[in-house]
């Protein structure tokens, strides 16, 4: 055991007590301890023990909880050893990282201070695999890489006198430029290949050590992981985070996109690694900027999928992020023109540039119909994914707060005027007009920076499970089992089972949840069907404490007819007492609003918790079908606004000015009795 100054000091003082103790007395210790009639001896003479045993056991890892606790984190972060976090000024380090996720404040590139409002459950670093940690050795002027020509724009890029607004452009220049010169250099033999491997080898043993050193069972939980970031030849997003379940073995470095542009890829060096124990999961994002390429409809070569490329798919990639900072993927307005809460922070444009993105196969809730019809041809499904969300944060810090946004680029945009939700500045705007007139877009009569597509971000998101206590093991079990949910960022709980067992008593049933693992199954599941039974569904959401009251709760189904993609949404449950209209299904509106002038929100609307037991009411046992829950808050103001109100601005008008922050469960898929044989791609491990 180490003892500590502290511990000796403790000891010595309490050794000198004991040694006055006895000297001040004609009586021994050990007559005290003996003798009947005095001290501690007497009051325990009955007994051989001088003090109680404690009976209490610690748990090293946290209480087990069979009906499983909810939460909260964020598996997308990135660090100073990201090439383009580091360029957008980051320093913050893997265990500044985790230091923030604990509650601790953080120095933003722009030169204040973030710190979450309460600290999270666990978090994962996932830094770019492609050329991990060389950026920040380039610039390092006393590495043996910044001796490279390529890298003197990046020297001293992130010191002190070089943080202010007059670097971007020199830092943008560096983003685009770097990367391509390095790749070339090492194919062409200029840079020494072995040198960036080390490098790279370095940095994510340092991201691994940093994890391990945050870890701390049944308190917080660390993941080793890492970014796979590749695009197809038209900047379609592809990207993927690689989350290890754990860190005894691990391989030494991470497979980039240098290694294959094709996730196919990916998979196959996971499979590799498995057959070696070590197990890891992949979580596409940023579908919405995939130009259809993230639910494609045959594999990359243009073939038909197979059941082989569906069991390779499933059993390395479970979940799919469905929102983050650069946009929400469930769905889109083109895909689905009977949902009103669809046009929910839609950002258009493939990733990183300002080029549309093609809707379909683009999002989740198209992806889910997609596979029902390759399923429906005799091919296992290989989208039967769960949700999460995350924040993509390439400052350490997620900032998933709406009135508090920070955006996730650093430098780049991490001012109101920067990220185009306040107008630029007279001066400001006089140069970039000068520069290049295509970076001003006029809304309003005003200027404001169009740079990037920084106005369509968001303020989103954490990532949701249910899990028996915080630690590795079981949380990448409810990984694995798909028991996960998203939120746009506030603390909503969501509860989703489907059993045949419900019946009108069970809401109030105190061993309802129990019974609902013990009868039915859990949100990432297969409901296989029996006979014509029709299931009931737990649909059961808890407001955050800290956040708005919710407004509504729904259950989205998709299904198909005569091979047609077919959604309908449900409201299934609303507050202040209302009901779903039968024929319309939806609630009567709550009356909530939103005050522009200042973003106070109605008092006294609204719900702490909404909890229903639905049947379909089109329920049809021969329907093979995908159900999940989506919960709605009431109206409160976008970062955008926020912004504007503290600049003293009216807030753009061709931005929403308020948003409703929701969540969304993982569906359960039900299987008719003909369908029920195809059911492997769910279970594939």
């Amino acid at each position: 055991m180490y003892v500590t100054p502290h511990t000796t000091r403790f000891l010595l003082a309490a050794t000198t007590a004991l040694a006055l103790a006895a000297c001040s007395s004609d009586e021994s210790l050990d007559d005290r301890q003996t003798n009947e009639s005095v001290g501690i001896a007497g009051a325990s003479r009955n007994t051989n023990s001088l003090l109680p045993v404690n009976n209490e056991i610690l748990e090293a890892d946290g209480v087990y909880n069979p009906d499983r606790n909810a939460y909260f984190g964020d598996l997308h972060v990135h660090t100073a050893y990201s090439f383009d976090a580091y360029v957008f000024g980051t320093i913050s380090t893997p265990e500044d990282a985790y230091r923030y996720a604990r509650g601790e404040a953080l120095q933003h590139p722009s030169g204040y201070e973030v710190q979450l409002q309460r600290p999270l459950d666990f978090y994962a670093v996932t830094d770019h695999a492609m050329l991990l940690g060389v950026v920040r050795e380039a610039a390092d002027t006393d590495s043996t890489f910044s001796r490279y020509e390529l890298s003197e724009p990046l020297h001293n890029i992130n010191a002190p006198d070089n943080m202010t607004v007059t670097s971007l452009t020199a830092r943008g220049d560096a983003f685009s430029n770097f990367l391509p010169a390095v790749l070339g250099g090492i194919l062409d033999g200029s840079i020494d290949g072995n040198l960036v491997a080390a490098i790279s080898k370095s940095a994510w043993r340092d991201s691994v050590r940093a994890a391990n050193d945050a870890y701390e069972p049944g308190s917080f939980t660390t993941f080793a992981a890492f970014e796979y970031t590749s695009s197809t030849d038209d900047r379609g997003n592809l990207h993927r985070n690689v989350i290890f379940r754990d860190t005894e073995r691990l391989p030494a470095v991470p497979f980039s996109r240098f290694n294959s542009q094709n996730p196919e890829g990916l998979w196959r060096w996971m499979d590799g690694l498995r057959a070696q124990g070590i197990e890891s999961l992949a979580i596409p994002h940023n579908s919405n900027g995939s130009n259809g390429q993230m639910f494609k409809l045959e594999n990359w070569a243009g073939d038909p999928m197979d059941d082989a490329y569906t069991e390779l798919r499933m059993r390395n990639e479970p979940l799919v992020e469905i929102t983050q900072v650069k946009g929400t993927s469930e769905t889109h307005p083109l895909l689905s023109k009977n949902d009103e809460w669809a046009d929910f922070e839609i950002a258009p444009y493939r990733v990183a540039t300002k080029l549309y993105s093609e809707p379909a196969g683009s999002y989740a809730r198209d992806a889910l119909l997609r596979g029902l019809t390759l399923q429906e041809k005799g091919v296992l499904n290989p989208y039967k994914f769960g949700f999460v969300a995350a924040s993509d944060t390439h400052t350490g810090a997620i900032s998933e707060d709406e009135s508090n946004f920070f955006s996730k680029a650093g430098m780049i945009d991490g001012t109101p005027e920067l990220r185009g939700s306040v107008p630029v500045s007279f001066l400001y705007g006089i140069a970039v007009r000068f520069s290049d007139p295509g970076m001003l877009k006029e809304v309003d009569g005003e200027n404001y920076l169009a740079t990037s597509s920084f106005e369509y971000w968001s303020a989103s998101g954490v990532a949701g499970v249910w899990a028996e206590k915080n630690t590795r093991e079981a949380i990448y079990e409810a990984f694995r089992r798909k028991e996960t949910f998203a939120t746009s960022g506030p603390r909503i709980k969501v509860r989703f089972f489907a059993s045949y067992d419900f019946d009108d008593n069970s809401l109030e049933n105190p061993q309802l949840i129990a019974d609902a693992y013990a009868s039915g199954v859990s949100m990432g599941s297969d409901l296989a069907a029996a006979g014509k039974r029709e299931p009931g569904f737990l649909v059961w959401a808890v407001a955050d404490p800290m956040g708005t009251p919710l407004q509504r709760v729904q259950v989205i189904k998709g299904w198909l007819e005569n091979g047609q993609h077919q959604e309908q949404v449900y409201d299934v449950a609303c507050s202040d007492g209302l009901t779903p209209n039968p024929q319309t299904h939806r609630c009567p509106d709550n009356g909530a609003s939103v005050d522009l002038s200042d973003c106070s929100t109605s008092v006294g609307i609204g719900a702490s918790e909404l909890k229903t037991l639905w049947r379909d009411p089109a329920f049809s046992p021969n329907q093979e079908a995908f159900y999940y829950v989506r919960v709605l808050e009431n109206p409160t103001c976008r970062w955008s606004t926020w912004d504007a109100i503290r600049a003293d601005e009216k807030p753009r008008s061709d931005l929403p000015a308020t948003i409703q922050e929701r969540a969304w469960s993982s569906p359960i898929w039900f299987r008719s009795a003909q369908g029920a044989a195809l059911s492997v791609g769910n279970d594939a491990s």
